[in-house]
């Protein structure tokens, strides 16, 4: 039986058979309790099998009958027919049926953006996350490999002991060109993990908002390369035009790499702060100091020569000794001090032969290897007006000054560094470290000490590779040095091995030296002296009555105290109290003290 318009369609809730408007939702579907058909018990689900393909209407019994058709079945009232089936997929998510792949919930804008940061920390993890798991894969792979190869090699480098090679021309270009091409996989990786989670399917602002985040983390992921490259570019740059190579000194012997220090057991090295200001010609080295470290321990010796040293000899046979037969300028009472051997080899050709620039080291490395016995090997000249730049480069220098110190000209009228703990600027540590007014030499080197201690302490790794290239452009300028680029890698391997060795230092310092009248075999024997107890055992070195420890520096005759921190064994030890000359070029008033007790570190 058909129905006809306006016959009751057996509603319960009946309203005299009249016909009722049928209320769709938003997706077109008939809503319950509308008195659509999906109000009908029994009614089939839009999509389902009943209704044949997915996607076309159900028949109801009005359209049934304009069609000429069959109405369908119904339920009996008060049974229960099928469950209505949902509304139609939402947007970007297949409708689910048999045969289909199912798909994870669509990325958000934020969410997307966080699988792109993460893939760059964890390459593969966007890939993943899209459903492309072999690519996914293979890129965790290679991460994984690409860290332990490179754990691998920093371990055997650093067991090996020659972790210096990565000073030489072809590791830091290969460096350099292996930091470019980091930044340029970052990039490819970034882009690569952003298209993979097709950002397309985004509205119009997330693909604004996510296509700007992603842009700023390419710019940031390929920064730290950038970075390494342009550092380790400058470190290339910096040590070429510091250190000479061998074919730019002809008197320098060639570097074998399987015996760098030509079978010696000891190398001795010249460490010199000129001053070389602005207003002043020429160079005077007004702070002196000799390390003669054993190859084999790194056990280091520390010989510090007052710049007020006069009269010293040369080594005979040189042109020099022919000249000065007597010393350094004998015929001047006053005269011929350490400071001005420097200036007097580059000022007179005649004398000392050699190129510009080679003759004043030459002439002083053989002024003090004399004194000591040794023979220099090389030397490394740091311009103290330049160290102002340095200090500046590293943010200041933080310092107790124990009295006001007056600067500038004869009577301090520049300024005055007042007493306390002070941030210094490079002006005023440069003027800390050499100012003469109301104050002797040996007052001023202790100054200079304080200074070199407090830069040493803090120019930390941190620091100094967060201000590496400025220090780096100071350094071209403001260092001197006769080591050979060939040589150099084989120098960082020896000062990392003096960093864990034992460092002593003797100073050749009024009372025990009168530096107006010096005692040359005195001078020689101390130094023998503390060149073998270097190489003695601690308990044999305590035993004399002397201590030993990294970092700071203890008088003749003199021993540190037991909380302080590095003291060095005195090379003539004595438990008396030591007297004091009648007379000493310039009074100094104070035996020489630790670093930490000078300076309060």
């Amino acid at each position: 039986m058909t129905m006809r318009l306006g016959q009751d369609s057996g509603d319960p809730a009946g309203d005299g058979g009249k016909r009722r408007t049928r209320r769709r939702g938003p997706g077109g579907e008939a809503q319950p309790g509308t008195g659509g058909a999906q109000d009908l018990p029994g009614a089939p689900a839009v999509g389902g099998p009943e209704t044949g393909q997915a996607g076309q209407p159900e028949r109801t019994a009005e359209t049934s009958a304009q069609a000429g058709g069959p109405a369908p079945a119904r339920e009996p009232a008060g049974q229960p027919g099928p469950v209505p089936a949902a509304g139609p997929p939402a947007p970007g998510q297949a409708p689910e049926g048999k045969g289909r792949p199912q798909f994870a919930r669509p990325l958000t804008t934020a969410s997307l953006i966080g699988w792109t940061l993460l893939s760059a920390v964890l390459p593969g993890a966007a890939h993943l996350r899209a459903g492309r798991r072999r690519t996914g894969y293979i890129l965790l792979g290679v991460f994984g490999v690409l860290l332990v190869a490179a754990l691998a090699g920093g371990l055997i480098m650093y067991g090996s002991g020659n972790t210096g090679f990565i000073t030489r021309d072809g590791t830091l270009l290969a460096g350099a060109l292996i930091a470019g091409l980091g930044a340029l996989v970052w990039f490819l990786l970034v882009l690569s993990s952003y298209i993979s989670l097709k950002p397309n399917r985004l509205n119009r602002s997330g693909q604004v908002v996510s296509g700007i985040a992603v842009g700023l983390l390419c710019v940031s992921v390929m920064a730290p390369f950038a970075l390494a490259a342009s550092t380790v570019l400058t470190v290339k740059e910096t040590a070429n035009s510091l250190f000479p190579t061998v074919k730019d000194d002809p008197t320098a012997a060639p570097i074998k790499h399987e015996d760098p220090w030509g079978g010696r057991d000891r190398v001795n090295f010249l460490l010199i702060g000129g001053d070389g200001a602005g207003n002043r010609e020429g160079v005077r080295t007004d702070s002196m100091t000799v390390a003669s470290v054993h190859v084999a321990t790194g056990n280091t010796v520390m010989f510090s020569l007052p710049r007020n040293l006069q009269h010293v000899r040369f080594t005979p046979g040189t042109p020099l000794a022919k000249h000065f037969p007597n010393g350094f300028m004998r015929e001047l009472p006053n005269g011929g001090l350490l400071n001005e051997v420097w200036q007097y080899g580059e000022d007179h050709p005649e004398i000392v032969p050699g190129k510009n620039e080679q003759r004043g080291p030459r002439a002083l490395m053989d002024a003090i290897g004399h004194t000591l016995n040794l023979k220099i090997d090389y030397y490394a000249l740091v311009n103290m007006f330049g160290f102002a730049h340095l200090v500046d480069a590293i943010g200041g220098l933080k310092i107790r000054v124990d009295t006001d110190v007056k600067w500038g000209g004869l009577y301090g009228t520049a300024g005055t560094i007042k007493a306390g703990y002070q941030t210094l600027s490079g002006e005023e540590a440069l003027w800390y470290g050499r100012s003469r007014v109301g104050s002797d030499d040996f007052s001023r080197m202790a100054r200079q000490r304080c200074v070199i201690g407090a830069f040493a302490q803090q120019a930390t790794p941190q620091v100094v590779l967060t201000n590496f290239v400025k220090i780096a452009n100071v350094a071209k300028r403001m260092a001197k040095t006769n080591i050979p680029r060939e040589l150099l890698e084989h120098v960082t391997d020896l000062g990392l091995r003096v960093k864990n060795a034992r460092i002593t230092s003797l100073q050749f310092v009024p009372p025990e030296f009168y530096t107006g009248s010096p005692d040359w075999p005195k001078i020689r024997t101390a130094a023998a002296k503390a060149l073998r107890q270097s190489l003695q055992p601690s308990r044999r070195a305590l035993a004399a009555g002397v201590t030993a420890s990294p970092g700071a520096t203890t008088s003749p005759g003199e021993t540190a105290s037991p909380g302080e921190s590095g003291a060095s064994p005195a090379p003539t030890p004595s438990r008396t109290a030591t007297v004091r000359p009648s007379q000493t070029p310039t009074q100094n008033g104070k035996g020489a003290k630790s670093l930490g007790e000078l300076c309060g570190f």
